[in-house]
């Protein structure tokens, strides 16, 4: 689904200066197939081990947008494609229930906006950083052949996992604004999911949190030499209600989701901005439901609104992912 890329600050005494710079170098809107904040529905699901799932999916976020390290442009707005690839496996953890994906992100955006009364547009396309995430079930959640979980029935799970986001991505840093961050991100998270009848409850906590970039906006007219960024962890929390339309037939059922995320101060060259303190909220419903007249193929749609934005992007995401899936090799 659609995920926003990590928020960025600069410091006061450099406002005026990145403002200038903006009028001849804002690039794009943050967006992403990976996604650092997601709504995923039932992320802590169990399944079989050595099941698989290719995934391919595609979103597309409108709305007014923060320009990576300033505060949020008036009469800015964005229109952004993603796309993603995700392999997933899982497996057997110490007898408990694990698995592992990986998700290659190519994003589009054109954004256009205001500022200081010049009209700026701008066009980007490249890759997005390369998501890892491993994931394991502490409770409720042991690892189980095919006709062991035939039998088994979901009551309360508790997991843990962990997020990597690699600096992959697409990054010029003698540019205000890229796709990519030039650092690692990491996610750790604890999710909770508990099953009455038709109904599945998640919660999940987790927080970000970031190395540092060690070239960022450097050697250009703006800021000369070489400048290094840092930015605070970011909790992250997120709620899901959905239901099984019909129990008869798996991978069909509807969510309604909602997320919540603070923190993430950033400094440059030790310099804190406390403008960049973020506080932001989106909500959203899911809906999933198996291709026709297949066994392993089904679709899922969200769509997610901002409610909340206390610095950071407010846009609408649409998206859509197709997903195969098979136990042992490809059938």
């Amino acid at each position: 689904m659609m995920r926003q890329l990590l928020i960025v600050g600069l410091v006061r005494s450099t406002q005026y200066t990145l403002k200038k710079a903006l009028a001849v170098s804002i690039f794009a809107v943050a967006v992403g197939a990976a996604f650092s904040q997601d709504l995923a529905p039932r992320a802590y699901t169990i399944a079989p081990v050595h099941s698989n799932a290719i995934t391919i999916a595609g979103a597309h976020a409108t709305g007014s947008i923060l320009l990576d390290a300033v505060l949020p442009i008036p009469d800015s707005s964005g229109d952004s494609w993603a796309s993603s690839v995700t392999y997933y496996h899982s497996m057997n953890f110490f007898g408990r229930y694990s698995n592992a994906t990986v998700t290659l992100p190519y994003a589009v955006s054109d954004v256009q906006g205001t500022l200081n009364g010049i009209e700026t547009t701008s066009h980007l396309s490249g890759l997005l950083g390369v998501d890892l995430r491993f994931s394991v079930n502490l409770l409720g959640g042991p690892a189980m052949d095919l006709a062991h979980f035939r039998k088994w029935k979901q009551k309360t799970v508790l997991g843990t996992s962990v997020v990597v986001i690699a600096p992959t991505g697409q990054y010029d840093p003698t540019k205000l604004i890229n796709l990519g961050s030039n650092r690692w991100s990491f996610r750790p998270e604890l999710g909770y999911s508990r099953r009455l009848a038709n109904w599945v409850f998640d919660l999940y906590g987790g927080a970000w949190l970031f190395t540092t970039n060690h070239d960022y906006f450097s050697r250009n007219q703006y800021l000369p030499g070489t400048n290094t960024q840092t930015q605070n962890p970011m909790g992250s929390f997120q709620g899901h209600i959905s239901y099984d339309i019909n129990p008869r037939i798996p991978r069909l059922w509807a969510s309604l989701d909602g997320n919540f995320w603070f923190g993430g101060k950033t400094s440059l060259n030790g310099v804190e901005n406390p403008d960049t303190q973020a506080a932001n909220s989106c909500i959203g419903f899911s809906f999933s439901v198996p291709v026709p007249k297949t066994r392993r193929q089904s679709l899922k749609f969200n769509y997610g609104n901002g409610v909340l934005t206390e610095f950071g992007p407010d846009s609408r995401n649409v998206a859509v992912a197709w997903q195969y899936s098979w136990i042992g090799r490809p059938q």
